[in-house]
């Protein structure tokens, strides 16, 4: 008789595959998304949240200096363990700092120790999905990564935002986002443990067998990258297709939150919480699935353009609210409804070129390179974002975002893509 089926790599999957990526969303999202809504609620201006926030950015671009350590020594199933323990760690360093007259510097400190944590359980958790799983399986799974990972933005920035919005008046607004950080630390406590135990042992996962680093060895992993066929217009397109997605993102909360006499739409937290967090992120959760689903029927080369179309057109919607400022709830939330979901939809393509970038002996490495310039491509755009919309105001912010898509197309337009790429045969 042969293997039963559901021992199967691919169908062992649902195992692990879901924890992991929203293990792995979970605290970008805590450093991404939860600290600007906590910092605009506690008084922060719009220009220290965006560039402060944006500089944090700055782990995940230069992890790749140590993912040849992660991708040669040690495994990456021991990496992920013990990184998940970190990430806890991290988030009960913010909770400690919440409640500290010096709050702005102290949970700031604290989010770079979680920012380094988390940008080390990426480059583990990427290099294990590539080593766990064949081919076909990875592009099958790129949905199910996508929403999970969104997952924990309606867990975090939907759940725990609104919660804190809701405790606050009753215990005041620190002690409630204390909370929110101290449940999140217990999550990735178990979460570890639960991934200790499930997490399988493929024979690919296996350290590199040497007593030391060698400098050659290190930087020819570098060099491999840099050596790629088509590698300059590869970076473009990792750099450039999220331009204008970088400074959206950094004032889409502040801009809900904002009082109406300030051009935002004077939502309460828990209001943002609910409709940003909660039902925005399942429209981008259902826009990430269908785009993972759809590469693995058709092949990425047929959906690069209707994703980049589907990615940025909906952002004229700002402009119509910005305009606007509608009262309407459920106008408001049809308009992020349908900007997420584009977002969800498109950013699937993204996903899918960075593994055909990474392709090659370096896998785990190079594509840590992918994710490192995936995030300088949204640190440097959102730094300025607060500023400018200072000076613009909301309409003409928006607008200008609508504007920065250009770059983006036209380094869509410059890659090649083998047509069968995607597609399960």
């Amino acid at each position: 008789m042969g293997e039963p089926a559901q021992s199967s790599p691919v169908a062992s999957a649902w195992r692990w595959v879901p924890t992991l990526y929203f293990c792995e969303g979970l605290p970008y999202v805590a450093v991404m998304t939860v600290s600007v809504a906590m910092y605009k609620n506690l008084g922060i201006s719009n220009a220290d949240i965006a560039f402060t926030t944006s500089w944090l950015y700055l782990p995940w671009f230069i992890k790749p200096l140590w993912s040849p350590l992660v991708d040669r020594y040690r495994t990456k199933r021991g990496w992920i363990l013990g990184a998940q323990f970190l990430i806890g760690a991290g988030l009960g360093a913010v909770a400690l700092a919440v409640p500290a007259p010096f709050f702005f510097r102290a949970t700031l400190a604290a989010f770079w120790l979680l920012a380094f944590s988390s940008a080390s359980h990426d480059i583990a958790a990427d290099g294990f999905y590539l080593l766990a799983l064949p081919p076909h399986g990875q592009a099958a799974f790129v949905g199910v990564r996508s929403t999970f990972y969104q997952l924990a933005t309606v867990a975090a920035g939907g759940g725990l935002v609104f919660g804190v919005g809701r405790l606050a008046p009753a215990v005041g607004a620190r002690s409630a986002w204390a909370a929110a950080f101290v449940a999140m630390a217990i999550w990735f406590g178990l979460a570890a443990a639960y991934h200790f135990a499930v997490l399988p042992r493929p024979a690919a996962d296996a350290p590199v067998r040497r007593s030391r680093v060698l400098a050659a060895d290190y930087l020819a992993v570098f060099a491999a990258f840099f050596r790629k066929k088509g590698i300059v217009t590869a970076l473009a397109f990792l750099l450039l297709y999220r331009l204008a997605q970088a400074q959206l993102v950094k004032l889409e909360i502040p801009f809900l939150l904002d009082p109406r006499p300030a051009g935002g739409l004077g939502l309460s937290l828990d209001q943002e919480a609910f409709l940003y967090g909660t039902i925005g992120t399942a429209a981008l959760v259902a826009g990430g699935l269908l785009g993972g689903y759809a590469i693995s029927r058709l092949g990425l080369k047929r959906l690069l353009w209707p994703m980049v179309i589907s990615m940025y057109l909906p952002a004229t919607a700002f402009v119509a609210l910005a305009a606007a400022q509608p009262q309407s709830l459920t106008i408001i939330g049809a308009a992020l409804t349908l900007e997420q979901f584009g977002y969800g939809f498109g950013f699937s393509a993204y996903m899918v070129y960075m593994m055909i970038v990474a392709e090659g002996e370096h896998r785990t490495a190079h594509y840590a390179l992918c994710t490192g310039f995936m995030a300088l491509g949204m640190m440097l755009p959102g730094m300025p974002a607060g500023r400018i919309q200072e000076h613009l105001g909301y309409t003409g912010f928006f607008v200008w975002v609508c504007v920065a898509t250009l770059p983006s197309f036209a380094a869509t337009a410059l890659i090649k893509v083998d047509p069968a790429y995607g597609r399960k045969t």
